[in-house]
């Protein structure tokens, strides 16, 4: 099946919410752990249990893991399995990029069932030039999977470039968008891009025919009233709107994970 399809059929068996696992120190501190590996394990197990059985996308931050080595990097790997496990789709925020063998690399290790830390899908970085990410897009195609490339993202200092003017293509965002969209012409779904929903973002959405990564939700400002508006013109049965601060304060008790999530998914839902 492929990844477009197995989106589909994950959004319509959970709503669309794709909840991120970020477990950065304050965190941490919040729950009470140490903010050490052994911290790491047990927040990352209180997701897997609270998070994962209940979005249908789970997003873990692989900074938040990385910075602890191999041993944050073994974490991230039996999150990645915990959650897969119990039937959400595993998005890896990487944001890796680069060119030639070295993206091919990058891409054996998020995409490959070989690798420990393959998952359903890894966002990219298109800004090489999104012919650098054809290593990652060729493996997403043959494998079933999916990348996400960052096309507006919700940072402010991204707009001096993703807004930048390109001759009959409007933006440099909107190029990333469109090399997508032709992409799933003939894979659909394969390319997803990632917008954020704090800020009016200026590009045409509806040829994409993938998935539409939107941070922002919760704790950057984004409330999913929001949504109908900033995304108007998108097939918003694409739309996949993503929140991590916001429902992982519930923790570390569980059932209030649970609960985090639902709401969060239910006022989406109502939204759009």
């Amino acid at each position: 099946m492929s990844f477009g399809a197995r989106y589909t059929e994950a959004v319509a068996a959970r709503g669309r919410l794709c909840a991120g696992i970020d477990p950065h120190a304050a965190l941490l501190t919040e729950w009470g752990l140490p903010v050490s590996v052994d911290g790491l394990r047990a927040f990352a197990q209180a997701c897997v249990a609270g998070v994962a059985p209940i979005a249908a996308v789970v997003k873990p931050q692989v900074a938040f893991f990385e910075q602890f080595g191999s041993a944050g990097f073994a974490v991230l790997e039996e999150t990645i399995a915990g959650c897969r496990d119990v039937g959400a789709l595993v998005l890896a925020d990487a944001k890796r990029g680069d060119i030639g063998s070295t993206m091919a690399a990058y891409t054996t290790a998020w995409l490959d069932d070989a690798s420990p830390l393959c998952s359903d899908a890894v966002t990219v970085s298109p800004y090489l030039g999104f012919g650098s990410l054809s290593p990652a897009v060729t493996a997403a195609q043959a494998t079933d999977r999916g990348v996400f490339a960052l096309a507006r993202t919700s940072n402010p200092d991204g707009g001096a470039l993703q807004t930048a003017a390109v001759a009959d293509h409007g933006t440099v965002a909107q190029t990333i968008v469109d090399a997508g969209a032709a992409v799933n012409a003939q894979s659909p779904g394969t390319v997803g891009v990632v917008v954020g929903a704090t800020r009016e973002h200026g590009l045409d959405l509806s040829g994409l025919g993938g998935p539409i990564l939107s941070p922002g939700l919760g704790a950057q400002g984004a409330t999913p009233a929001d949504l109908a508006r900033i995304f108007d013109g998108a097939d918003v049965s694409w739309l996949l709107p993503a929140a991590s601060r916001s429902i992982l304060r519930a923790g570390p008790d569980v059932a209030a994970l649970r609960a985090a999530v639902e709401a969060t998914r239910d006022e989406i839902e109502a939204a759009l």
